[in-house]
């Protein structure tokens, strides 16, 4: 099962809009997934204590990471970087069992004209440090207030063909790492 990482906390973000929309690529790829939002870590978590011991309602997000058979990582950009909660939870998952030969693709969202990239490069050195498998297509989402409609759905037809063509590439990608 893959599992979609929504980067941010952040309520109503454009990140969790595009990643609604992946969810549902997948779908009608019948591809199986498990969504893991960001904006429900568990508020303890963030304790100082955390690190010496997680506590138990963080259990169900590193266990989904651990029996997940590829990650794909939804990422805003902020302030040129990866947000501080994506790069906490990093932090607070199992070393080095987490990542370890795990298929990993990308997604960037960005206000920006780069579409994420600073912070999509940033990810690829974490993850190919944790020993990952990077999958090379990755799809940038520049100006992403350009790209959405009032209702929060992608406009752009040919934006949506690069994201099932990425679904479809990395589900196949899992299929063969595994």
């Amino acid at each position: 099962m893959i599992t979609l990482i929504v980067g941010t906390n952040r309520p109503g973000s454009n990140t969790r809009k595009v990643a609604t929309q992946i969810e549902e690529i997948y779908a009608t790829l019948k591809v199986p997934i498990n969504v893991l939002d960001l904006a429900k870590l568990p508020p303890e978590i963030f304790s100082p204590t955390s690190y010496a011991e997680k506590p138990k309602s963080f259990q169900p997000f590193a266990e989904t990471v651990l029996q997940s058979s590829g990650l794909h990582v939804v990422t805003p950009e902020y302030n040129g970087s990866v947000p501080g909660v994506l790069k906490y939870f990093i932090d607070m998952l199992k070393f080095p069992e987490s990542f370890e030969r795990k298929p990993v693709c990308f997604t960037g969202v960005a206000a920006g004209m780069w579409g994420a990239l600073r912070p999509i490069e940033q990810l690829s050195a974490i993850f190919a440090y944790r020993n990952a498998h990077l999958f090379p297509e990755r799809v940038f989402m520049p100006q992403i207030n350009n790209l959405l409609d009032a209702s929060g759905k992608i406009k752009d037809a040919e934006l949506l063909e690069r994201l099932k063509a990425q679904a479809e590439g990395f589900a196949k990608f899992v299929g063969k790492l595994k």
